[in-house]
């Protein structure tokens, strides 16, 4: 058991051409700086405005912190490993990476379950909405998220524990994940890929089927509210089911291979550590009003109304 020869392992990282290396480098960086700005920006501006009273804004705020999170156990190593001659990551690191990329990535996505029937209370249950989705229930389903996500992490840390890594080191991808570890194993991780496959992979296409199926059951109840009421909940579930769609579809290509897709795989992880979370502040901010002026508020046009 365990890692007997294996202290270190290499990361391939994306590419082998240096000026490719490079271009990206710059790219990369710039793409980390509006992760962490865009994310940090929705953060405080819901804490430090009435919104986060709103049970909706009170779990993007948690999403936004999962997004900064989840990127960042990625996002620095595959970044200074563009330029670096030895990319080397140690056995324990490797695992606390995969570790964490794990929890930070499961609970956004059981947070964005929860999301999904915050709208379904709000726009199918409206007179109820305030005692169904009430503070502490809010507090429930994000440690719930939390509590889900770490027996998830945990179990995937455990199975690559317990593997033995004797020779190979080379892990060909830009950060340590569960697949690619599979592959340097000194033994047969056929029945493990099975395993991941039926859990990780199921589970994701499940929660996605049911998120799209929630958001058309709620889209599909709208046919009775007013045309104001009707256009501010499509504008809502528009952003939300982008977010589900660019967050989900990488996840789903990446857990249920075809054939030997390592090679997609860094490019799907791509859409789900860089992309995705780039682009979740713009999609929720620019179609939503109230955030619009919250963020005038918090950040400084109405200095008089803070707080207010």
């Amino acid at each position: 058991m365990g890692h007997e020869n294996v202290t270190e392992f290499i990361l391939l990282g994306l590419f082998t051409d240096e000026s490719a290396k490079r271009a990206c480098f710059v790219l990369f960086l710039l793409c980390y700086i509006a992760i962490l700005s865009g994310n940090l920006l929705i953060l405080l501006t819901i804490r430090g405005s009435r919104l986060s009273e709103q049970p909706m804004y009170f779990f993007l705020s948690y999403l936004s912190l999962m997004d900064v999170c989840f990127t960042s156990t990625v996002a620095p190593k595959l970044i200074t490993d563009l330029l670096a001659q030895q990319k080397t990551i140690s056995y324990n690191s490797c695992m606390a990476q995969m570790f964490y990329a794990h929890f930070f990535g499961a609970t956004e996505i059981f947070i964005l379950v929860a999301m999904a029937y915050d709208r379904y209370a709000a726009i199918c249950r409206p007179l109820h909405y305030m005692v169904i989705m009430n503070r502490q229930v809010c507090y429930v389903l994000v440690m719930a998220s939390a509590m889900g996500a770490f027996s998830h992490s945990v179990t995937q840390v455990l199975i690559i524990i317990g593997l033995p890594f004797c020779g190979p080191n080379q892990i060909d991808h830009y950060f340590c994940d569960v697949f690619p570890l599979l592959k340097l194993a000194c033994t047969d991780t056929r029945l493990w890929v099975i395993a991941i496959i039926t859990t990780t992979g199921v589970l994701s296409i499940l929660t996605f089927v049911a998120l799209v199926i929630s958001y058309i059951i709620i889209l599909a109840s709208l046919r009775t509210c007013s045309s104001e009421g009707r256009r501010k909940a499509f504008s809502t579930c528009g952003s939300h089911i982008t977010v589900v769609f660019m967050f989900f579809l990488p996840l789903i290509f990446t857990y249920v291979p075809t054939a030997d897709s390592v090679r997609n795989d860094k490019v799907f992880a791509l859409f789900y550590t860089m992309i995705a979370p780039m682009f979740n502040p713009l999609i929720y901010t620019l179609r939503n009003t109230d955030m619009k002026n919250a963020m005038r508020k918090v950040w400084g046009r109405d200095k008089h109304s803070v707080g207010k």
